[in-house]
């Protein structure tokens, strides 16, 4: 067996590329790991924020229902539900709007990102050439 002083160019390039491989593999293991605890700490506050969202959902529909009710007193309650209808569906279609607007952006940026990494890799093949 030859000291370690002696060995060629080549296995010490060898043993380099195997331990850089390792760090790799640790630093994606160590990765999902986090993510894998960091999801299992977000869990019961995704649970508590989802009834809270779907209690504020229900506690919306009363007060609609509490406006048509109070419209109801002064007009028609077709009219009072015709009319709290039509300003919620006003509502409803400006945040979808908003929401729409918003989502391009964001695709755009991602775009835009993508097109960089593409450009990162074509010089990365470049340079090994």
């Amino acid at each position: 067996m030859r000291a370690q002083s002696e060995r060629s160019v080549p296995e010490v390039l060898q043993d380099i590329i195997g331990n850089i491989q390792e760090i790799l593999r640790s630093e994606v293991q160590l990765a999902k790991t986090e993510l894998k605890e960091e999801a299992a700490e977000a869990a019961t506050p995704i649970i508590t924020m989802g009834v809270g969202l779907l209690l504020a959902a229900y506690a919306v529909g009363l007060l609609l229902l509490a406006a048509v009710y109070g419209l109801a007193m002064i007009m028609a309650m077709w009219s009072a539900a015709l009319l709290v209808g039509a300003v919620v569906a006003i509502v409803a279609v400006l945040l979808i709007n908003s929401g729409v607007g918003g989502l391009k952006r964001i695709n755009v940026k991602s775009e835009r990102l993508i097109a960089s990494l593409q450009e990162n890799m074509r010089w990365v093949k470049r340079q090994s050439e």
